[in-house]
């Protein structure tokens, strides 16, 4: 199969779920920028308004917000359906939407667990399935799934997240290889983005409270990477068809450890996190 062309988002539709805040707030402002149709999809439905209300504003293009719940994975089919009825010129999907669940895995229940694996790789799963032939009859169209620096490294603590965004990019690999010449894949891994994801975060039942207040604070210490920096690499990095985007010097500091130490990676990068969350 020949090397896809470099993606040219002006005329071309992406859905792109997560919409409403963080860096799917900043990566939808960036593709109306860019020229792309948007159907951006969040759970939020007045955060989703608001963003979508304001792309509308700029005139720059056309905006088709969704308000949808993708833990409810039983109604993805029939979103997914309803947007390839209103757009079958879709060439852009960005799986953007996720969720954070701290704790130890013997302080989570199972439907705590299940419940990351449900949005954060079920859900893209299922809407990937749904909208890849809508991807296929439009040549060089694209696919992007947001994964993390937990899909790269596993710290304590996150085990259903790291379970997640492992699987997502397992998933993602594999697609790239299957797609290849079709559909261009991108598997992105952002590290430190100010976002509110860690205050967002969902917390075990069986947490202690008491550990919860400090440990979120040291995880905001290191979310400092401006999130529309973020948004600008990722789809520079869909532009060149790139297989792999790591964002931040906390992704790629990481990532490279992980490649020459790959067992003992770990313990240097915690030391370095206490270090730096003082």
């Amino acid at each position: 199969m020949s090397a896809l062309p470099p993606y040219a988002f002006r005329g071309r539709t992406a859905v792109l779920t997560g919409a409403a805040s963080g860096i799917g707030e900043q990566l939808a402002h960036d593709l109306a920028r860019r020229g792309s149709d948007l159907v951006l999809v969040d759970r939020d439905a007045a955060g989703l308004e608001a963003v979508a209300g304001k792309i509308r504003a700029s005139g720059t293009t056309t905006v088709d917000a969704v308000p949808a719940d993708l833990s409810d994975l039983d109604a993805i089919a029939g979103m997914a359906a309803g947007i390839r009825d209103r757009h079958p010129g879709v060439h852009l999907l960005i799986n953007n939407a996720g969720i954070a669940l701290g704790g130890l895995f013997e302080q989570l229940s199972v439907a705590e667990f299940e419940s990351v694996l449900d949005v954060n790789l079920r859900a893209p799963v299922r809407l990937t399935h749904a909208l890849l032939p809508a991807l296929l009859a439009n040549p060089g169209s694209h696919l992007v799934n947001i994964s993390s620096l937990y899909g790269l490294i596993a710290p304590p603590g996150q085990s259903a997240y790291s379970a997640s965004k492992f699987g997502l990019r397992g998933f993602s690999e594999v697609l790239r290889s299957e797609l290849a010449g079709r559909v261009g894949v991108t598997t992105v891994h952002p590290g430190g983005i100010r976002t509110a994801i860690a205050r967002n975060a969902k917390v075990g039942a069986a947490v202690p409270r008491d550990a919860i207040g400090a440990q979120q604070r040291g995880f905001d210490k290191l979310l400092t990477y401006p999130p529309e920096k973020a948004a600008a690499e990722i789809l520079d990095g869909v532009a060149r068809r790139r297989a792999r985007v790591l964002i931040a010097g906390t992704a790629k500091g990481p990532d490279l450890l992980a490649r020459l130490m790959p067992v003992a990676h770990m313990r240097l990068i915690l030391r370095l996190t206490r270090r730096a969350t003082r």
